[in-house]
């Protein structure tokens, strides 16, 4: 062994530690050095809203561009600097938007720059000023959870994003929700039904550490988890079962695409195949009758069956695919370039005609009186075959019976002959011989008798077949579809230049290769490659698009609140390293949807209380950091469907055709033919969930359109949330409302109580699912005594009126 004199060794271990001091201290430095400021997160939500409509992509007043580093800080038309790295107090933009000067302040109209963002802005500048690349125009980024200092309070790693963002600001997380809390919130974002007073009080009593994520898991698994997450998804793709328009004329079939849906969440499907299965359920190898019935994605739009200008509207049909499409799956406005380039996103004029190219080839929905194009056979093949059979006997037989029939006209004078021939149909003509076969052709009268006997055994038949089944999909698609040019300023009148298929080039992603069509091949094969794009882990858009909207729909807000719009005009994320965490973990999960959900569910932030904290709502009354969760009123499906479920009528019936709600004359008369189109459904029937009901464009349930259903004829990211007079009127005054808090009371009398302070403790059990107190009952009952006194109400009249002032009370509208 090689040793070294102790003097030299010595020299080592002092070099080595001041190496190693050098290194803590360079770490030291770099750590210091590293921004406090983030461009995307901190400074670009103040320069959107204050600065970029003079001086964004858009507008470019004095030649000063503030979205572009290069020109933020060279010299502007005035010979100013707005921004100098480093140095705020020599940076134009400082001076201009912190002036008192009217003639120079910045921006010159509406609110200043608050104090707050101004020191934002100089701390930044002062940290050099450092721009980012638009965060959703980046490949994912793989961040790992931050340290946090509350310990014991993060329950998995989505705890930590949040509480590291709210330690930041010197912010406390909420402490927990009652558990009777928290049992109405999960039952009402997993299902969209309130738990019963039975099923919250079993929650309270279980004491287990693992009640929660059983709750959890038992309403993921539940069949009214598709009806309520399939009813988020039919909103993006502006589901309807009409075309609108005056006629407004029932889409065939579309029920299948609703149930689809249903059934793909509560599967529990990989997203991945979700969107393939909708966008190329028919190019895919071996479709199914589910592959098919998914691409009535396709046929949901809205469609004139008498245009003024037929090219034009199918060129409005492809652009309604184009922007639902770029929206719902991708999160951009692509369809915002069909007449000129995106006025703010990288999305080129020719970009878009190279995504609609995609679509080229599909036949359009139909023509009028025919709808052909847009409805498939789905039937199983011995069903095709059955009917193929019953099809080619009954044509033969036909056949030789017009053959004797025409042998018999000619024996008819040249005049009748001439009369009879006038009847194009061959069945009637058939029927007007009928009785003068035997005189005008008797050899063949035994044979003619024969053949009807025949015919007739073939139709009565026909009763007994199997019924057909049809989707509304897509139905026929060219195998080499039409080349697609660019349309000048939109105008498909006005062709261009040729373009091929491709995607947005912000995408960076490789031109497509759409594969030479194989010869049994019916179809291009193009929308399966844009399929498998979408769905690709590799696509950047995607994944964070959908775990955000899941985001949005556990929590009441996206972590990117335009959550189909992640372009430049779209509002960042407020936690964008865990919006990225969450996207990798979908794709790893394999697109797991109820993966997602739980891990969010289980977490300390979707358990929190939604209480207001003093120090919360002065710096944060927006919520953007999560220190608490979000109060929310009932959905419009959820305020009709609980009212049933309290009242007992609820009925669970799922899937098939949709039901015909009652609705007013009044209502009725606002279509150009008052009621055309609307059933008459039973009264058992108007009980099922109001996700099926049949949703007709010009004549929407008023008590969803109160409560804020969306209108039908674009995708909706997200529903209003309003408060309005009618919504108040209609539940006070509607026939629904009444007449379903009838049924309330008379399902309380039918429990045998007796005493109006009994049915008071009932109702409330039921409308409330918890015990009444004391004050409940002193206040039903003065209530019931006014009506009887002042209005001359006997105990039952008075007592329904009481059921349906507990239908409106907020502790039944709103969670939380």
């Amino acid at each position: 062994m090689f040793y070294l004199p102790v003097v030299k060794r010595s020299l080592l271990v002092v070099c080595a530690c001041l190496v190693a001091m050098a290194f803590v201290e360079t770490g030291r430095a770099q750590e210091e050095s590293k921004p406090t400021v983030k461009f995307n997160r901190d400074v670009k939500p103040i320069l959107a809203k204050k600065c970029f409509s003079c001086h964004g992509p858009a507008e470019q007043e004095g030649s000063l561009r503030l979205d572009e580093r290069d020109i933020a800080i060279g010299e502007a038309d005035s010979g100013e600097i707005a921004i100098v790295p480093g140095s705020p107090e020599e940076s134009e933009l400082i001076r201009r938007i912190a002036s008192h000067d009217e003639s120079e302040k910045m921006p010159p109209e509406g609110e200043g720059v608050k104090p707050e963002d101004i020191e934002i802005l100089k701390t930044w500048i002062k940290e050099g000023a450092q721009y980012q690349g638009h965060w959703a125009f980046e490949p994912l980024t793989d961040p790992v959870a931050p340290e946090v200092k509350l310990d014991g309070w993060a329950k998995n790693d989505i705890d930590k994003f949040i509480l590291a963002r709210l330690e930041e600001n010197g912010l406390q997380p909420n402490p927990q929700a009652s558990k009777r809390t928290l049992i109405r919130r999960a039952y009402y974002n997993l299902t969209g039904l309130p738990p019963t007073k039975e099923e919250i009080e079993a929650f309270e009593a279980d004491e287990s550490p693992e009640a929660w994520s059983k709750l959890v898991d038992k309403l993921l698994a539940s069949e009214h988890y598709g009806e309520k997450w399939g009813r988020h998804w039919l909103d993006l793709v502006r589901f309807a079962e009409t075309n609108s328009y005056e006629r407004d004329g029932v889409k065939p079939n579309a029920w299948k695409y609703r149930d689809y849906i249903i059934r793909a969440f509560n599967e529990n499907k990989p997203y991945d195949q979700f969107v393939i299965e909708q966008l190329a359920g028919d190019e895919i190898e071996n479709p199914t009758p589910e592959t098919i019935i998914a691409t009535g994605y396709y046929r949901l739009g809205v469609w004139d069956d008498e245009p003024a200008d037929p090219l034009l509207h199918i060129y409005d049909q492809y652009d309604d695919l184009v922007a639902t499409t770029g929206k719902a799956f991708l999160g951009i406005t692509v369809s915002c370039a069909r007449c000129h380039d995106h006025k703010i996103d990288p999305i080129t004029q020719a970009n878009y005609y190279e995504f609609l190219s995609f679509f080229r080839g599909m036949k359009p929905y139909g023509t009028r009186g025919d709808v052909s194009y847009s409805q498939r056979e789905i039937s199983s093949p011995e069903v095709i075959s059955a009917h193929e059979n019953d099809q080619k006997e009954l044509q033969a037989v036909e056949g030789r019976l017009n053959e004797i029939v025409a042998g018999a006209i000619k024996q008819l004078p040249e005049e009748e002959r001439k009369e009879i021939r006038k009847e194009r149909n061959r069945d009637r003509r058939r029927e007007q011989m009928d009785a003068r076969i035997a005189e005008l052709v008797p050899n063949d009268a035994s044979e003619y008798d024969a053949l009807k006997r025949e015919l007739a055994g073939i139709k009565d038949r026909e009763k007994y077949l199997p019924a057909r089944e049809f989707a509304m999909a897509i139905n026929k698609s060219d195998k080499v579809p039409p080349e697609t040019t660019i349309m000048m300023r939109g105008n498909p009148h006005v062709p261009g230049d040729v373009v091929e298929p491709g995607f947005p080039k912000f995408f960076h992603a490789e031109k497509p290769v759409i594969p030479t069509p194989a010869e049994d091949q019916a179809t291009s094969g193009r929308r399966l490659v844009l399929a498998k794009w979408i769905a690709s882990k590799d696509n950047m858009m995607t994944a964070r698009v959908m775990v955000n909207r899941i985001w949005q729909f556990q929590f009441g807000r996206g972590i990117v609140r335009s959550s189909s719009n992640f372009g430049q005009l779209g509002t960042p994320p407020t936690h964008p390293e865990l919006l990225d965490w969450l996207a990798n973990e979908f794709i790893e999960s394999g697109w797991d949807v109820k993966h997602l959900q739980k891990l969010m569910m289980t977490s300390a932030t979707y358990q929190m209380s939604s209480a207001g904290q003093e120090k919360g709502l002065a710096q944060d009354p927006g919520n953007d950091l999560m220190w608490r969760f979000n109060t929310r009123r009932l959905t419009a499906e959820e305020v009709r469907d609980s009212i049933l479920a309290v009242n007992g009528r609820l009925n669970d019936k799922m899937y098939g055709h949709g039901f015909y709600p009652k609705i007013s004359d009044e209502v009725m008369a606002g279509q150009s033919k008052p009621g055309d189109g609307w059933g008459n459904s039973s009264y058992e029937e108007q009980a099922r969930r109001a996700i099926y009901i049949h949703v007709k464009r010009s004549l929407l349930t008023p008590i969803l359109s109160s409560f804020d259903f969306p209108e039908t004829d674009a995708a909706c990211e997200e529903r209003f949330v309003t408060t309005q007079p009618a919504q108040a009127l209609g539940m006070i005054n509607g026939a629904f409302a009444n007449q379903q808090a009838e049924e309330l009371a008379r399902r309380v009398r039918e429990t045998g109580s007796k005493q109006l302070e009994d049915q008071v403790r009932q109702a409330v059990q039921f409308a409330l699912a918890r015990e009444a107190d004391e004050s409940d009952v002193k206040i039903a009952m003065s209530l019931i005594n006014d009506l009887k006194k002042d209005h001359g109400l006997d105990d039952n009249q008075a007592f329904d009126l009481y059921c349906l002032m507990l239908i409106n009370l907020n502790e039944f509208f709103f969670l939380d």
